[in-house]
């Protein structure tokens, strides 16, 4: 398999930036917001439980980034006894999300030696750290800016396009299960990311050109 991939797409939150949960628990922290209930009301827009999500609609940008604020603040409690305060929630929600270099590193080392590479990325209407994506992607698929949201397949299929390349074609790295396997049916190499170190070591294998010696590493 190894020098069969040609381009590489990458996962935002969670893969180019700190593992999600550290960043939300910051947030919520630095708010005053009730954690264990956070968790508990904001379940449901995760398990699938609910029939029209407003969360998929706002990844879509199907609705209003400030109307999506004011509804999750009316249902989050705060530790101090008064309302959460719903303008620029969003953006207090990511502002921890920090570049992992490393990760930025190997992609553009990845797109250096001549591969594609592509952010896909499901968004909440914030804001991303795009002084890194110039140097880094050759596009950059942003859910609420096609209307279009991982897992579904569509979606990949319009990044693939955008590089050029069949799903065959390409390596994808995520943090989340499900959408690494609906790569993986499409035809695509997925990389389940759990740690840096991990998701160098293979994604150094698979863009390792045959009959060289995989790249490890720093």
């Amino acid at each position: 398999m190894n020098g069969t991939r040609r381009g590489v797409i990458s996962d935002w939150g969670g893969v180019l930036t700190p593992p999600l949960p550290d960043g939300i628990q910051a947030w919520l922290r630095a708010d005053r917001i009730d954690v264990e209930h956070y968790y508990e009301v904001t379940r449901p827009y995760f398990d699938g439980s609910l029939p029209d999500n407003p969360v998929h609609a706002l990844e879509r940008g199907e609705i209003d980034t400030r109307q999506f604020e004011r509804d999750l603040a009316a249902v989050l409690r705060s530790t101090h006894g008064g309302p959460v305060r719903a303008e620029g929630l969003i953006q207090r929600m990511f502002s921890n999300f920090d570049p992992v270099h490393d990760m930025y590193e190997a992609l553009r080392r990845a797109r250096g030696s001549g591969h594609s590479t592509a952010l896909l990325s499901n968004s909440w209407g914030n804001g991303y750290p795009r002084e890194h994506f110039a140097s880094t992607f050759d596009t950059v698929v942003i859910s609420g800016e096609v209307g279009m949201r991982k897992p579904e397949e569509r979606i990949y299929l319009h990044t693939c396009r955008s590089l050029g390349l069949e799903p065959e074609d390409c390596v994808f790295i995520d943090d989340l299960a499900h959408n690494v396997e609906t790569a993986e049916s499409l035809g695509m190499t997925g990389i389940l990311h759990t740690d840096v170190e991990s998701t160098l070591r293979e994604l150094s294998r698979f863009l390792a050109p045959e009959g060289e010696p995989e790249r490890q590493p720093a």
